[in-house]
């Protein structure tokens, strides 16, 4: 099977059909309908074998990864998906494997109606580069530099689990038998909180995603909004899985880990009522884990209200180790 023929088999018949793609797959680019009085969102991440994902990860998950760390840009900044085009490095044809990767992708991309509208295949390392496109009315988008001293700041869900995953992967935790599935399934299939990011996109003041670690990220908005915070250590969100080895794990997956996908966001305490709502009725948990701050940087308290100082802060592509 050669690159055209993988093109027309896998991709160019792709599942979802929306009125907004004029031209798809096919031609030199595609041409693309923007609804009046929306901006265009645009986000681009790359996953690299070995870097992201094992060597030998199942190919349905790493499709689904693909996907999903791009839904989690979109989420953070409240906007609705609507297209995305793919760029995909491999070795060679294995049809096998592109079906699982295909089913993994398609999975997603229907669950939240987002059209794989081009891209293109090479012969290389698997890699993965995805370009995911969707809309935000004018103005409304969130952002990273608005937070404001006395907002709360809060996390969705859980975190720490993907990063526990990864240890175990690695041979570095035990973890006990009834919770491996669970915390593998954090890393492998990350779950985007697009639905959580429309609902608080006129509530929230700031937002970005859990992609590096609680503490880097939520730096991130620190940084751009010229705002500290106090984070509260006994306030991170953590499952069970997470519980049965935190005497042996301490806080560094919670705020260091990466892999989560989960939404940091900041709003006025005014809103907690109307947030709890919300949450509800997606059935997400949503926990407020600190405050934003006037003085400058993040300052993290343990519960018997010492400053706790992480062993690092974040992931880094390029730290040297």
């Amino acid at each position: 099977m050669n690159e055209f023929e993988v093109i027309r088999e896998f991709f160019a018949r792709q599942p979802v059909a929306r009125p907004d793609v004029v031209l798809g797959i096919g031609d030199d680019a595609a041409l693309l309908g923007v609804p009046a009085g929306q901006e265009l969102v645009v986000s681009t991440d790359l996953l690299v074998s070995g870097v992201h994902f094992a060597d030998d990860a199942e190919a349905e998950s790493i499709g689904h990864k693909a996907l999903a760390v791009n839904l989690s840009d979109l989420a953070a900044m409240g906007a609705t998906p609507a297209w995305f085009t793919l760029n995909l490095s491999m070795p060679s044809v294995e049809v096998k494997w592109i079906e699982g990767f295909c089913r993994g992708l398609y999975a997603l991309a229907g669950r939240y109606q987002v059209a794989l509208v081009g891209g293109d295949t090479t012969r290389g390392p698997v890699t993965i580069g995805i370009q995911i496109m969707g809309f935000a009315p004018a103005g409304k988008a969130l952002r990273r530099s608005t937070a404001m001293a006395g907002d709360r700041i809060y996390v969705t869900g859980q975190i720490g689990d993907a990063a526990l995953g990864l240890r175990l992967l690695q041979g570095g935790l035990q973890i006990p038998e009834a919770f491996r599935a669970s915390v593998l399934a954090r890393l492998h299939r990350p779950e985007p909180r697009v639905d959580a990011g429309l609902k608080i996109r006129d509530l929230a003041t700031s937002c970005i995603d859990i992609s590096d670690g609680l503490a880097a990220d939520l730096g991130h908005i620190l940084d751009a909004s010229g705002v500290g915070a106090r984070l509260e250590l006994e306030r991170l969100p953590r499952s069970p899985a997470y519980a049965s080895v935190f005497d042996v794990a301490g806080w560094e997956p919670a705020l260091a880990g990466g892999d989560d996908y989960e939404l940091c966001f900041t709003a006025p305490a005014a809103h907690e009522r109307e947030l709890v709502k919300i949450f509800a009725a997606l059935g997400l948990a949503c926990t407020a884990v600190g405050e934003i701050e006037a003085q400058p940087g993040l300052r993290i308290f343990d519960k018997a209200g010492a400053l706790y100082q992480p062993v690092k802060t974040g992931f880094d592509h390029f730290r040297r180790v």
